[in-house]
């Protein structure tokens, strides 16, 4: 009986084998036939997915997934399928994660300077790049500070990848006037009535509004109200520069106070200083803290305006973009709405599109931007009933 129970699993071992052993050739030797793009390479932060490289397989793509391309360099994709024999297979391929993108350079065609100024200003120039936090940038050709001259020199630009831009200006050195005032005051100081604006843009689908900050002194709310003012939106406060100490507003509990108690609705806006997505977390915090008891149904912005120091920052445009998108994540996932602010040519040429919503700054009567925007800041001397000096008037569609 014994020996019987030994062959039956020795037989049935056997049988199990030969088993494996059939479907492991079955897949070992299974057709497979894929035929790739010439090109597998694709740009940074680029939508993509598996389907995108090939050009045929015999059978069916089990998965298609998105590809992760917030990364330079290679990449290993591993696709499955079903072949024509319904067999599932695998394939490997690599792909290439690139960037093709050159840097900024914000510069003049032109620039002034007396003889014997120091050459420091070209660090201010605006250098940046997409991917690249710290692209080199630096100025070619001869030129003598302390000898009055034209020179025409060349501003280089040059990112981790090698993508270079180089951008012609021309540098005049003049000899610097002696006594008087040398400014050039010229034209008169511009006004733009809030009640003007009210008759301009007032619509069905729009709502005229003014943005405040301490630079307004007191502010007279019921005074505003009357006049027409259908929202505020206030700034919180600021930063002591990048890593600083949070500084509120001076006027911010004055202002809100008095906002909630005549029923305008308040908007509020963040001067950041943030230098990453860490700070900018940090930034949105604070600023929940300090509205928390308050009445704030209208979007909280996210200000950042350090163009002028920007290379300082060691940010790169996608570095700068995560910043604001991190923000107003916080600041949503608290249930409030965030919103970007910024210029026309920064939202055009710096910014990278946002799922939230836009606060457009642009000085004039009709804008032409393009982007979508639901606030637009149309000029920064507006004169009103309540407020003694300018501010900032603003207009709200309605969606």
């Amino acid at each position: 009986m014994k020996k019987k129970l030994i062959i039956i699993g020795v037989i049935l071992f056997i049988l199990i084998f030969l088993v494996g052993l059939f479907f492991y050739l079955r897949i070992r030797f299974a057709k497979i036939e894929v035929e790739l793009k010439s090109d597998l390479t694709v740009p940074i932060r680029s939508n993509a997915k598996y389907s995108d490289f090939l050009i045929h397989i015999n059978g069916t793509l089990l998965e298609d997934h998105p590809i992760d391309t917030s990364k330079i360099g290679p990449q290993t994709i591993e696709i499955h399928f079903k072949n024509e024999n319904h067999i599932k297979v695998k394939y490997q391929f690599t792909i290439e994660v690139v960037d093709k993108e050159p840097p900024i350079a914000w510069l003049k065609t032109q620039y002034t300077l007396y003889q014997g100024s120091s050459d420091d200003f070209f660090d201010s120039i605006m250098c940046a790049d997409n991917y690249d936090s710290n692209p080199v940038c630096g100025v070619e050709g001869n030129y003598d500070m302390n000898t009055i001259g034209e020179y025409p020199l060349e501003f280089v630009a040059k990112d981790f990848s090698g993508n270079e831009t180089r951008r012609h200006f021309t540098l005049h050195i003049i000899e610097k006037p002696t006594g008087g005032n040398s400014s050039n005051q010229s034209g008169s100081k511009t006004q733009t009535d809030f009640l003007e604006v009210v008759k301009t843009y007032k619509k069905e689908n729009t709502e005229i509004g003014l943005d405040i900050s301490h630079w307004q002194g007191d502010v007279d709310y019921e005074a505003l109200k009357n006049a027409g003012v259908e929202f505020v939106i206030l700034r919180v406060g600021t930063s002591n520069g990048m890593d600083g100490d949070y500084i509120l507003d001076k006027k911010f509990i004055q202002n809100i106070t008095r906002a909630n108690e005549v029923g305008i609705p308040v908007g509020i806006y963040y001067y950041s200083y943030a230098n990453n997505m860490k700070r900018a977390e940090q930034d949105a915090k604070w600023v929940l803290e300090q509205i928390k008891d308050y009445q704030v149904d209208l979007p909280i912005a996210f200000d950042w305006e350090n163009w002028a120091s920007y290379n300082e920052f060691h940010l790169s445009l996608f570095g700068l973009s995560d910043m604001a998108e991190t923000f107003m994540s916080v600041i949503s996932n608290a249930g409030y709405e965030g919103m970007l602010y910024s210029s026309k040519s920064y939202l055009e040429q710096i910014w990278y599109p946002t799922r939230y919503k836009t606060w457009l700054a642009h000085y004039t009567s009709q804008t032409n931007y393009n982007g979508d925007y639901e606030y637009w800041q149309l000029c920064s001397d507006g004169v009103i009933s309540g407020i003694q000096g300018d501010v900032d008037i603003d207009i709200r569609y309605k969606k």
